[in-house]
C-alpha cells in the first residue's frame, strides 16, 4: 500500500503547461484544495498540470505520489514524494485507477488524458469497478460527455463537471478515518 494509506485522489491531465499558465495555475489550486481536505494526490509525475496539481497539494503539506513509466526514461517531477515506476502504460494507468479510490480529477489533457479518463469511465459504467466521483474541472471535457451519453445516456451520470476547485468538496468531501480506504 502507498504512504497515503489508499487515501488518494487520482489527477489526470497534461503534461504540457507552465508555470504562469492558466491550466497550471488552476491545476496547482486543485492540488492545494485537495490537500486542504486531507486527500493525498496520485498522478503521473511529470511536468505540466501534474506538476502543478502536485505543487499544490505539497504546498499545502499534502501527500503526493507519481506514478512514472520506464518507457520515457525521466524523473518524477520534484514535488512528488513517493514514487511508483511502472514499465509501461497499461500498468501506469491500471496503478494510478488503482490508487484513486477516493475518485478521479480530470483536468483539461491530450490523448494521454482521454486514455485515463475512458478507462475509468468504461470500467465504471460496465460495473467492473466500485463507484467514485469522476470531476471534471473546468469545461473542456464537456464534449466528450455529451457525445458519448448521446450513445449511453447513463454514463453521463458517472461524471461531474465542476467550474472551480471551491466546488471540489462537494466530491471530495474532508477526508476523515476511515476513508477512501
Amino acid at each position: 500500500m502507498d504512504a497515503a494509506g489508499g487515501r488518494a485522489v487520482a489527477v489526470f491531465g497534461s503534461a504540457n503547461p507552465e508555470p504562469g499558465d492558466e491550466a497550471y495555475e488552476q491545476a496547482r489550486a486543485a492540488g492545494r484544495r485537495l490537500a486542504e481536505l486531507g486527500w493525498a494526490l496520485a498522478n503521473g509525475g511529470y511536468g505540466g498540470t501534474m506538476e502543478a496539481a502536485a505543487r499544490g497539494a505539497v504546498e499545502a503539506g499534502g501527500h503526493t505520489i507519481g506514478v512514472t513509466c520506464t518507457v520515457w526514461g525521466r524523473p518524477a517531477n520534484r514535488y512528488v514524494r513517493e514514487v511508483i515506476e511502472t514499465p509501461d502504460l497499461a500498468e501506469r494507468i491500471a496503478r494510478l485507477v488503482e490508487l484513486g479510490r477516493a475518485g478521479y480529477l480530470l483536468l483539461p489533457g491530450a490523448t494521454g488524458t482521454l486514455l485515463e479518463f475512458a478507462w475509468v469511465w468504461e470500467r465504471m459504467a460496465k460495473g467492473m469497478m466500485p463507484r467514485r466521483p469522476i470531476v471534471c474541472l473546468g469545461t473542456f471535457w464537456r464534449p466528450v460527455i455529451q457525445l458519448v451519453s448521446g450513445r449511453r445516456r447513463r454514463s453521463a451520470e458517472l461524471v461531474a463537471v465542476i467550474r472551480s476547485v471551491d466546488e471540489l468538496s462537494v466530491h471530495f468531501p474532508p477526508a476523515g478515518p476511515g476513508r477512501a480506504g
